[in-house]
């Protein structure tokens, strides 16, 4: 199995509605995701977090193994997500994968 873990902060200029309606659709789209990408086994977006956090949104999947890991990073629901929603919305992306 393998563990894929995103933080993202919020571009500047994002009024607090605004980040916590772009917050709110990006963990929507991003947590319907599984039964559609094969080998993607759970989601779980993280929105409300601690003000001690220097991140503002948190993504943790499990994936089957490293294959199930590449097919998620090109398939188009998922490229749908973070070329339309996320990357118009971020300034900057921490990324950390890990085999469990």
């Amino acid at each position: 199995m393998v563990r894929h873990v995103i933080m993202w902060q919020m571009k500047d200029g994002l009024s607090q509605a605004e980040s916590d309606a772009v917050k709110s659709e990006i963990k929507q789209k991003l947590e319907a995701l599984v039964g559609v990408i094969d080998g993607l086994k759970e989601v779980k977006v993280i929105t409300d977090v601690m003000d001690t956090s220097n991140a503002d949104l948190m993504l943790d999947c499990l994936l089957e193994d490293e294959k199930a890991l590449r097919d998620y990073a090109v398939h188009p629901a998922h490229v749908a997500v973070k070329d339309g929603l996320i990357m118009p919305n971020v300034k900057s992306r921490v990324c950390i994968d890990y085999i469990i």
